[in-house]
């Protein structure tokens, strides 16, 4: 068993902790934490159909304006989930206090998915989330996707790690405001032992599922 840490600064605004990027300096006084990390030393393997779930985070209406090249991560966003259906593969989609932030934007087909889930907090892990899961036999890997990057994302990836999950964050399927507080975030989670992963990898992925299936018939 390896053991990291976490540096968490408590955000006043948000009214809880959250990660701090590698390289980050804190100048004012302020509430810090560290947060341990249990994780088995494994490396990342294939992903497979029979033991991943795709998790789609907050791709709500509200966030179009403000989420730097949003239509880009929802066109991308729209193939992975084709890509599930094909392969039938469990989706799980979380919306972000929906009363106030609206639904998931109708370009996402939400056909056919698991769970669609409202949340308040940053991380997907809602006991929910954690029930289904366990439904599903031998769960090993989550895709992950969505926005934002160093926020929700992070958080949830974070989380799925420390409890013994693997995760793939799609790069080119997930934002933030700031293309700083994205980059900064991927490589935490790189570094907190999930794979960052560009759709393009993830479509080479889908075919080779497709292609043993193909064998196996």
């Amino acid at each position: 068993m390896h053991r990291k840490f976490v540096v968490q600064l408590f955000a006043e605004e948000w009214g809880q902790y959250v990660d701090l990027p590698k390289g980050f300096s804190v100048s004012e006084r302020c509430k810090v934490r560290l947060v341990p990390l249990q994780i088995q030393l494994t490396t990342l393997g294939n992903l497979t159909p029979s033991s991943t779930v795709f998790f789609c985070c907050d791709m709500q209406e509200r966030f179009r304006p403000a989420i730097k090249y949003f239509g880009d991560i929802i066109s991308v966003g729209q193939r992975l989930l084709q890509g599930a259906r094909i392969l039938g593969i469990p989706v799980i989609v979380t919306e972000q206090y929906p009363k106030g932030l609206g639904s998931t934007v109708q370009e996402i087909d939400l056909t056919g998915v698991k769970l669609v889930l409202p949340k308040t907090k940053f991380s997907m892990v809602l006991p929910e989330v954690e029930a289904a899961l366990a439904e599903i036999p031998g769960v090993r890997s989550v895709v992950l996707f969505g926005v934002e990057t160093h926020v929700c994302i992070q958080q949830t990836a974070l989380e799925l790690v420390g409890r013994g999950i693997e995760v793939h964050i799609v790069a080119d399927a997930t934002s933030s405001r700031s293309m700083m507080d994205r980059m900064f975030a991927l490589e935490i989670s790189s570094d907190a032992e999930s794979s960052v992963r560009f759709f393009v990898i993830t479509l080479h992925l889908f075919y080779t599922w497709t292609q043993r299936d193909f064998e196996k018939s």
